[in-house]
């Protein structure tokens, strides 16, 4: 039986700890992992800490290798989709591919696991995303509820297949949540 394929998409800007602890963690587990942005190329990723501000600060974070194109993808190739936050997802959504790629898995009940910002992918697939239940950063909340989405103020929810949290502090128990769904195919 082949190893389950996971698709995480993302661009520059990504939160580091987002995009990294869900691919070694995929990895981990045997599962076969792309990394698809805008193009083939290193991904800089960027660091998101809570200090004594009232949001997060950033600072420059490691290079990540993007190993394939949006516009390469088929996503019907994929069992399951993986979209961290950071700052890349309110630039990556408007790739002329990405809503398609993205609504698949919706559409297909394919686990999906959204994170903090990650959730601004999806308000150019409003019509799929419509009446289900997710959380995100709070500074999401008003492009969840403009999705016609149900916004969840806890730190990580599941609604079926969609598994979203606010921020990167609840990886272990959105992965856990994911890993298990993508074992269960």
């Amino acid at each position: 039986m082949a190893a389950p394929k996971v698709l995480i998409v993302t661009g520059d800007a990504v939160e580091a700890l987002e995009v990294y602890y869900p691919y070694y963690r995929c990895l981990e587990e045997g599962f076969d992992v792309d990394i698809a942005a805008g193009s083939v190329k290193k991904l800089h990723t960027v660091i998101h800490d809570f200090e004594d501000w009232d949001t997060y600060t950033e600072k420059p974070g490691y290079g990540i290798e993007a190993n394939v194109a949006f516009a390469d993808i088929k996503a019907s190739d994929y069992d399951a989709l993986i979209i961290p936050g950071g700052r890349a997802p309110e630039h990556i959504r408007m790739n002329e591919h990405l809503p398609d790629i993205v609504a698949h898995f919706f559409k297909e009940d394919k686990p999906i696991c959204v994170m903090c910002h990650g959730s601004l992918v999806l308000t150019t697939i409003a019509d799929v995303v419509k009446g289900r239940k997710l959380t995100a950063y709070h500074a999401c909340k008003p492009e969840v509820q403009s999705m016609g989405a149900e916004y969840i103020d806890e730190m990580d929810y599941v609604d079926r297949n969609l598994v979203s949290g606010h921020a990167w502090p609840d990886l272990p128990a959105m992965l856990r949540e994911f890993v298990k769904q993508v074992k269960a195919l």
